[in-house]
């Protein structure tokens, strides 16, 4: 019994991280984007929205819709700013990514509005649903949506959240779905630390996060993962035979990761987990999981490296992919 687990156990190791697949012969770039990163980074969030639009010629953006910002107050919703978002990638024919929830991508993940704060689990999540109606109504028939990102890494425990609840998550996409049933629902899993099968079960298209080095926290040093890309390759494979899913990479990391945030980061320290040649290192390893959508994180960064620090080239860089 002891020889079958072990070999059992090599066989599993060997189809996860042996080899390789095959690669994707052509990537359709996208970036994420989120006004929160550009208030953050001293931007103005409408100027950089647009150069990424008209200077990078983007055509794919996935937009966080972060609660607190959508409705300060309870039961007043201010949609200025998305109706602005959409209505400019609408004229540009871009395709748009909603991502709604209570979490939503940047920092601190979970993105409640004060006012919601101190309300019970069951309240909360009674207003969260009220909240991504509301959303959903409004942008479902929209030329630009593709497609709605329900909550963020839901599966994983990360960032400052009050709880987590996979029974919840089932709840809201079977509540968006009787809304608007013409837009696929996208669950992101983590890329490093799962085996994105419970997204698969779930939605209708699996979203992973890609990156390469990290600060731990927990250990107090800079961290790189070296999973091969056939580990990312493999499983985006049981999603789409066993579990019929398509799979698109959501976040691949092209910005620093520091263990101070970036603006408290000198540039050499921002270099140690994203330089130039990481960053081309990124890309190609995004090829080798055989995945053919992929949208940057940190165009944000980019301009604000071109802008504010006299640092172009990552915005230069990423222009040539994103128009290949």
């Amino acid at each position: 019994m002891l020889l079958i687990f072990l070999f059992f156990f090599l066989a599993l190791i060997a189809y996860f991280f042996v080899g390789s697949g095959k690669p994707a012969s052509k990537i359709k770039w996208g970036v994420n984007f989120s006004v929160k990163q550009t208030d953050f980074l001293g931007l103005d969030n409408r100027e950089t929205y647009l150069a990424l639009l008209d200077e990078l010629n983007v055509k794919r953006i996935k937009i966080s819709v972060h609660w607190d910002l959508l409705e300060k107050e309870r039961n007043e919703f201010d949609f200025s700013e998305v109706d602005w978002q959409m209505a400019e990638a609408k004229k540009r024919n871009v395709d748009v990514i909603l991502a709604i929830g209570m979490r939503t991508p940047r920092w601190p993940e979970c993105h409640m509005p004060i006012w919601a704060r101190n309300l019970d689990k069951d309240d909360q999540q009674q207003n969260i649903l009220k909240m991504m109606a509301k959303v959903v109504n409004r942008y479902k028939d929209s030329p630009s949506l593709v497609g709605w990102q329900v909550e963020n890494e839901a599966f994983l425990n990360f960032g400052a959240c009050p709880w987590s609840d996979s029974g919840f998550l089932k709840q809201e996409v079977d509540f968006i779905k009787k809304i608007d049933d013409k837009h696929p629902i996208i669950l992101t899993e983590s890329g490093e630390l799962s085996l994105w099968m419970r997204s698969a079960v779930i939605g209708d298209i699996v979203g992973i996060t890609t990156y390469r080095n990290v600060w731990q926290d927990q250990f107090n040093f800079y961290f790189s993962y070296h999973f091969p890309a056939v580990f990312y390759h493999r499983r985006a494979e049981i999603v789409r035979n066993v579990f019929k899913k398509e799979i698109i990479g959501v976040e691949l990391q092209a910005e620093p990761w520091c263990k101070q945030s970036i603006i408290n980061a000198s540039l050499d320290e921002q270099m140690i987990t994203l330089s130039l040649g990481q960053f081309y290192q990124n890309i190609d390893f995004a090829k080798k999981t055989g995945i053919d959508t992929f949208y940057f994180w940190g165009a944000e960064w980019w301009y604000w490296m071109k802008l504010k620090q006299n640092h172009p080239e990552f915005w230069e860089v990423a222009k040539i992919f994103i128009n290949q």
